[in-house]
């Protein structure tokens, strides 16, 4: 259980620790959007390289038709007390036509290689533009991160 004290960190150690987090976990929140359709969020393993976030989903699944239709997507790591948020653009790989490096580090991070899975997937891959991340509301003024696609010091 996490207590609820905070102590308000520099841009620094936000940017220190989102990294660390965003190296670690496996599951993140992905919100999208169709103009037809409207919202949609969904669980899903990703994989940071360092510059991006991968996800893979089924190439029929309503989040592949989504962003392939609106790229636009916000991405959230699951800790409500301890939030990171992200924003970019989706960019869409068929799992036949995604780089053989980011599709082995995916494989290699869940034990799961979408490229061999029945049906077609399709991968993810998110440069964030906009990162926030606060931990309770000591932390609120300044939680953008990332502005731009660029590290706030």
């Amino acid at each position: 259980m996490q207590t609820t004290d905070s102590v308000c960190r520099q841009a620094a150690e936000r940017r220190r620790d989102t990294l660390d987090r965003l190296a670690a976990e496996r599951d993140l929140w992905v919100s999208t959007g169709h103009p037809d359709h409207g919202p949609h969020q969904v669980p899903l393993w990703f994989l940071w390289d360092g510059r991006a976030v991968w996800m893979c989903t089924s190439g029929t699944s309503a989040t592949a038709r989504n962003v392939r239709e609106e790229p636009r997507v916000r991405l959230a790591l699951a800790d409500t007390f301890d939030v990171v948020l992200l924003q970019g653009e989706a960019e869409c790989f068929p799992d036949q036509e995604v780089s053989a490096d980011s599709a082995d580090a995916f494989a290699a991070k869940f034990g799961w290689d979408p490229r061999t899975a029945e049906g077609p997937h399709l991968y993810i891959r998110v440069v964030p533009k906009t990162v926030r991340a606060w931990r309770g509301e000591p932390e609120l003024r300044g939680r953008v991160i990332m502005r731009d696609g660029t590290w706030q010091d």
